[in-house]
């Protein structure tokens, strides 16, 4: 998987120069067509434009037959490109039309948010939402290109690359415990960013080397996922109280930290350093006590699962992850009542 970070006015031009497409599309919603696309479009030959609905609530079936109708109006043949635009929303709805059409056709990732730079971009798991429950139908299929430029996240709001923020400390505290202790010295707005992406990706790339497809080690980069996919589901329908990606992961981090120390593998000083650095930089998500049912029975539907056992990733020490770990839903409950209290 070949992921570049430098300037797009570079990189693009010299992967087209490389590879010979009858037909190029680009995929974009309405905030990456008005601030990210002019920078792409002056580097690109003659080709066509999807756009769409920013958001995680139009990530699903009839935006793709909105995709899949675009690429079949253009006529675009199996040496055809697409090029996605955007954060993850697009990368991953983007990639999964492109991965579907005629059978796949080659598709890159050109990812504008800190989300998608460090994490959704990279690793080909792509995918829409299904009857409200997140990234339900997909596939794996690997990018011809990832093209990293840190100058996009000048386009974005604090919000957002706070949003992407969540997947860093994450990749710290599964496979790096000495950046760990550097990011949660400094204050979040002071945070280097260039560094931090290229860190993200080195990571992500390692692990998914070593297991495309997610059968064992790759299940490490769900620390968090499992709760806090369930939350961010969870809050999908409730538009006053929407939480973003990383802000729902952050959730499942310090209830997922709750249950590996309730586990015996982390200690209450780590739990605790885990907890103040992400409430300093999040604050706490409004979860209700009466909404834990629900939100612990949206994890049934967890991709990591086997039968009945709802399966997590937690952590045995700051920098080590461990998977398959069957949790239940006295646990679940704990660490939720946890964190809202």
């Amino acid at each position: 998987m070949s992921v570049i970070i430098s300037n797009i006015s570079e990189s693009l031009p010299a992967f087209l120069a490389e590879n010979q497409y009858t037909k190029i599309h680009v995929i974009v919603d309405e905030k990456t067509h008005r601030h990210c696309y002019p920078i792409v479009k002056s580097l690109l030959p003659k080709h066509q434009v999807t756009k769409i609905k920013s958001g995680e609530a139009n990530k699903n079936l009839s935006t793709c037959e909105a995709i899949w109708t675009g690429l079949t109006n253009q006529s675009l043949d199996r040496h055809s490109l697409v090029i996605n635009i955007g954060g993850g929303v697009i990368g991953d709805m983007g990639g999964f039309c492109a991965a579907t059409y005629k059978r796949g056709i080659d598709f890159i990732q050109i990812p504008t948010t800190l989300l998608s730079q460090v994490d959704a971009s990279v690793g080909g798991k792509l995918g829409i939402d299904f009857n409200g429950l997140k990234n339900h139908i997909g596939v794996f299929k690997i990018p011809n290109t990832v093209l990293i430029d840190p100058a996009f996240l000048q386009t974005l709001p604090v919000s957002e690359l706070r949003s992407g923020f969540g997947e860093i400390i994450k990749h710290c505290l599964i496979r790096d415990a000495v950046k760990w202790e550097e990011i949660r010295k400094i204050d979040f707005e002071e945070q280097n960013f260039a560094d931090l992406i290229a860190h993200s990706v080195a990571i992500k790339q390692e692990v998914v080397a070593a297991d495309p497809t997610e059968k064992g080690l790759r299940k490490i980069l769900n620390f968090g996922h499992t709760l806090g996919h369930a939350i961010e589901t969870f809050y999908l329908g409730k538009p006053k109280l929407h939480l973003l990606h990383g802000e729902a992961i952050a959730a499942g981090m310090i209830c997922e930290a709750y249950i590996s120390f309730k586990r015996g593998m982390i200690d209450q000083k780590s739990l605790e350093v885990i907890e103040e650095f992400i409430f300093a930089v999040y604050g706490k998500a409004t979860i209700k006590e009466t909404e834990i049912e629900e939100i612990i029975a949206l994890t049934a539907q967890d991709k990591k699962n086997k039968g009945k056992e709802i399966r997590f990733s937690l952590l045995e020490g700051i920098g080590k992850c461990t998977y398959d770990i069957s949790v239940s839903a006295s646990e679940m409950k704990e660490s939720l009542l946890y964190y809202i209290g």
